[in-house]
């Protein structure tokens, strides 16, 4: 296997300086690396890529040819995060959060941040993100977005940046969690001596916060999901079993007298606490979508009578719609009267006249997203694109251009990664740190690290073929 640096110039690599000395955090995990044969290494790779399949850490890739139940495949090299930069980031991510929380609550009551003109109403109340059964609600403990995923990059600047922020229902916090134990038994000695912050007690602190927001001493949960096809059934299971709480579908409960019930063999049994996992939408098809055979009908009812919590709460997704994204740096200065800690990546919103003749002029050199679309779908990468595509992109945005924003090419940093058992090269990657919000806001101390596992790809996402590492945040 050949000797491991950073072979990508022009971009910030996690482990390596630019003049190819190890950066300080990955000095002993370093070494130990350049010291261990290929043989070991191989060995090792092949140990995670069996533990992943026995575990079943699958998911499932929608319109794949090759068969849809995929590994998310496990790269050993893990990504090291120094205590002080993590610092930054969970200082960061606490303010966004909150900015958020307050934001979600303001647009659906009193609507001051319309009225003061810092963001345009018609942007938040015209989004189909927006659900208006929500106006003048106020969720349990004042609490919409429980559980967070953020995507963060670091640019070759060094800084890390927001890409964007995922309140609807953030998946991968099983594949983080699980993930770490196969690393653990594959460096189990410098796992202890580097001082590693633990994760395995994600599953408790859900629980909490699930518990805290009901006022029942011992409140009974549910995690809610589609069913058994979802591209995520795997976590759904894991996170109720890790929990010790009922895995549920729509199939499973019922409403009477504006209360949730779960049939079970001993009769009904009331769900004071659902963890769902199915898209607002389709929670009710008596207040949202009438098509919808995943929900329960009158759950909304219920949840407006103050019978049941739901986190995340209905209405989250307008908050991560990728044009509100622009706004965020606003919101935080509005309702905290803080700078934001993290940046944002510089954005084009289509929908604005000058930013759509920049964007249609430069298309070849941006990122072009739809507003609502994920896991890499509705997207154009400028630089990697050929000019029927760069045309495609224009004719869709001339057609729609509120569907559309645009962003610069950033350089997402590399970690060295282990390439068919013949080479450790840099691959791009991203970060998604989890923050649960309970009795105060809470940053996981790790991640889920996405990377991108072909060569020279900005696209980390699992469906479009990325892959994962465990994320080492030291103390």
């Amino acid at each position: 296997m050949k000797v491991i640096h950073n072979n990508q110039q022009g971009f910030y690599d996690e482990m390596f300086e630019e003049n190819q000395e190890l950066r300080g955090h990955y000095d002993r995990f370093g070494k130990f690396i350049q010291s261990t044969s290929a043989k070991k290494l191989s060995h090792l790779q092949y140990s995670a890529d069996k533990a992943q399949m026995a575990m079943g850490m699958t998911f499932n890739v929608y319109h794949d040819k090759e068969g849809m139940e995929k590994i998310l495949h496990l790269d050993i090299i893990p990504r090291i995060i120094p205590g002080h930069e993590w610092k930054v980031l969970e200082d960061g991510l606490k303010q966004r959060i909150d900015a958020l929380n307050l934001f979600l609550q303001d647009i659906y009551n009193e609507q001051k941040i319309f009225k003061d003109e810092i963001i345009p109403k018609e942007l938040i109340v015209g989004s189909k993100d927006f659900l208006k059964p929500c106006i003048g609600l106020t969720p349990p403990k004042g609490i919409w977005c429980h559980i967070t995923g953020t995507d963060l990059v670091r640019d070759k600047d060094g800084a890390f940046y927001v890409l964007e922020d995922n309140l609807r229902c953030p998946s991968g916090v099983s594949y983080m969690l699980e993930s770490r134990e196969i690393i653990k038994r594959a460096f189990p000695e410098l796992f202890n001596t580097l001082g590693v912050r633990p994760v395995s007690d994600y599953s408790t602190k859900l629980l909490e916060m699930l518990q805290f927001l009901s006022d029942k001493p011992k409140p009974v949960i549910g995690v809610l999901t589609p069913g058994v096809y979802n591209s995520a059934y795997f976590e759904h299971s894991y996170l109720a079993q890790q929990m010790g709480v009922e895995l549920v579908s729509g199939m499973d409960l019922l409403v009477e007298n504006k209360k949730v019930y779960m049939q079970t063999t001993k009769g009904l049994q009331q769900i004071d606490v659902l963890y769902r996992r199915i898209d607002d939408t389709f929670l009710d098809p008596l207040a949202f979508n009438p098509d919808s055979m995943l929900g329960i009908p009158g759950l909304f009812d219920a949840y407006k009578a103050g019978n049941i919590a739901l986190a995340n709460a209905p209405g989250t997704g307008v908050a991560d719609d990728k044009a509100v994204y622009a706004y965020v740096p606003k919101i935080i200065r509005y309702y905290l009267d803080q700078e934001p800690i993290l940046k944002n990546v510089p954005t084009y919103l289509c929908r604005e006249a000058e930013d759509r003749e920049y964007v249609l002029k430069n298309i070849a050199n941006l990122v072009v997203k739809e507003t609502n679309a994920a896991g890499g779908y509705g997207m154009l990468i400028g630089p990697k694109a050929d000019a029927e595509e760069h045309e495609k992109f224009r004719k869709l945005i001339q057609n729609n251009p509120k569907n559309y924003i645009a962003q610069p090419t950033l350089s997402l940093s590399t970690v060295p990664s282990i390439i068919d058992n013949k080479s450790i090269e840099g691959r791009h990657v991203d970060l998604r740190p989890y923050v649960l919000y309970g009795k105060e806001i809470e940053v996981i101390p790790g991640a889920l690290t996405r990377v991108a596992l072909k060569k020279g790809s900005l696209v980390v996402n699992s469906s479009q073929g990325g892959g994962s590492k465990d994320t080492w945040v030291l103390y």
